[in-house]
């Protein structure tokens, strides 16, 4: 095993009916900005309900945060929160608004360039003293494992940039499945497929004999087979949907990634065909990993194998043919749960390839990978494949 730090603040409540809770949560003289998307909070009660827990606190609202939060939008709420001192942010969203508003806690105390903030990929931005405005969020959709992580993901002049800083860590996360009833079916598609393969990718490079982590990993992919697809085709199901948001948030709050190697490169090829594309996020991922992990077998064959048997139950024939088994049932499983494993479902063209890896090679992704041998040929290898 690795060495490895590990460390996590924030404050998990989980269940259904916690609103009325946020008055122990946020604290009791705090200036508010309660951060949203596109609405759905309003329509379904959800604001009012935020609202009328947070009783007498002064509060304000910022609404129309982008799946794929864009710099621009964020830059309109930081002047919010500066004009009116804020001092406790409160985002009440999916991922994409908790990411939006850990750049905004960032930003708004911010002394220099703030576009500068985007440059660090997975170094910790420098923000002196660390001047962080603290924020709760309220997950509606589950997915990306933001509520329980230091990490953002911002879209700026095409490209998508990662963020972190250990001051975003949430204070607390509510999480009630409830509040999720409402998603389209797409979105719970989308969620189930981001999650694993947010673990995938912190689970499917070579072994060094974490055994923790490996049985954690396992076990939230097999939850998440079992209750991926009962989750979106009944959406009022309060124990699948349960099942779900809490693998959601397991798979990234940094516990299976303690002491293991990492390879995210699924995560920055389906950036770049999101900018390109507007591919929603998880489904480049179920474009990319498939493809990838063909291309790449040998380099990841052990654990492949491991995971083959371990989380597929195969382990009948030669170990070749199990790992082409287990990657022919991860795409099998993408697919019953609604998502396209090609691009070309996607409308991109092959001749459309190559802009991606001019992004990549833009963007500084060109040694990618557990091994930092993905190159930008093999890179084309992949997309060539998952076209």
């Amino acid at each position: 095993m690795l060495n490895f730090d590990y460390r996590n603040p924030t404050h998990v409540v989980f269940g259904k009916d916690r609103i009325a809770e946020l008055d122990q949560l946020v604290p009791a003289n705090a200036r508010v900005l309660i951060t949203y998307g596109g609405g759905s909070v309003q329509r379904f009660g959800t604001l009012d309900k935020v609202k009328a827990a947070l009783g007498d606190r002064v509060v304000f609202e910022f609404g129309g945060i982008e799946a794929n939060p864009k710099y621009d939008t964020l830059i309109k709420a930081v002047e919010v929160a500066r004009k009116e001192n804020i001092d406790f942010l409160l985002a009440v969203g999916g991922g994409s608004v908790m990411d939006g508003t850990k750049f905004i806690a960032l930003a708004t105390q911010f002394d220099g360039d703030t576009a500068s903030l985007l440059h660090h990929g997975f170094t910790p931005v420098p923000v002196a003293n660390d001047k962080v405005i603290p924020l709760g969020v309220i997950a509606t959709l589950p997915a990306t494992g933001s509520e329980m992580n230091a990490f953002a993901v911002v879209s700026y002049k095409g490209g998508k940039f990662p963020v972190n800083h250990p001051c975003v860590y949430p204070t607390f996360a509510m999480l009630d499945p409830e509040l999720t009833f409402s998603l389209p079916k797409i979105q719970v598609a989308n969620g189930v497929v981001d999650a694993f393969v947010h673990v995938l990718e912190q689970y499917a490079t070579y072994p060094v004999d974490a055994r923790v982590q490996d049985r954690m990993a396992e076990g939230i992919l097999r939850t998440l087979i079992e209750v991926g697809p009962i989750t979106v085709e009944e959406p009022t199901n309060y124990d699948a949907r349960a099942n779900l948001m809490w693998s959601a948030t397991s798979a990234l709050n940094g516990m299976i990634g303690t002491g293991v190697p990492l390879d995210w490169s699924t995560h920055m090829i389906g950036h770049e065909l999101t900018a390109l594309f507007h591919i929603d996020h998880a489904q480049t991922l179920a474009v990319v990993l498939p493809s990838l992990w063909r291309v790449l077998k040998e380099q990841k064959h052990a654990k492949l194998v491991q995971y083959a048997a371990r989380v597929w139950d195969i382990t009948e024939g030669d170990e070749g043919s199990r790992v082409d088994q287990a990657i022919d049932k991860t795409e099998a499983f993408f697919k019953q749960v609604g998502l396209p494993t090609r691009l070309r479902d996607h409308g991109v063209t092959q001749d459309q390839l190559g802009l991606v890896i001019d992004a990549l090679e833009a963007h500084g992704m060109t040694a990618l990978s557990e091994s930092g041998k993905v190159d930008l040929a093999t890179s084309r290898k992949i997309l060539d494949m998952a076209w």
